[in-house]
């Protein structure tokens, strides 16, 4: 089994930037393509971005011009960079396999992250 570990949450206010990571316990970036989700309280889990094996990228309209997500296959983590956030991106964020077709990994914790002034 693949453990997904992310952090790098917290509190900023608008405007601000946070970068987060997903550290997995084993080898798997290089052959799956993974995805940032995140998820308020009342609403459904939100796909906002995916880096694919191969590197390339896609992101939900919410998030286009203000997220980065990338990858490290040597360090088996992935980031998330988020600049100019905004209140509504207050979300637990987690990371997990983002292909239709394939069984997601058990979900992590989550890390919290709070935009407010």
């Amino acid at each position: 089994q693949v453990q997904l570990v992310e952090s790098g949450g917290g509190l900023v206010q608008p405007g601000g930037s946070l970068r987060l990571s997903c550290a997995a316990s084993r080898s798997i970036f290089s052959i799956v393509a993974m995805g940032w989700y995140r998820q308020a309280p009342g609403k459904q889990r939100e796909l906002v971005a995916v880096i694919t094996n191969g590197g390339s990228t896609n992101y939900a309209d919410s998030v286009k011009g203000r997220f980065t997500i990338s990858k490290d296959n040597a360090r088996n983590t992935i980031y998330l960079q988020m600049n100019s956030l905004k209140p509504e991106d207050t979300a637990v964020y987690y990371c997990n396999i983002a292909v239709v077709g394939i069984r997601k990994l058990d979900w992590g914790q989550g890390t919290q992250v709070t935009v407010s002034s």
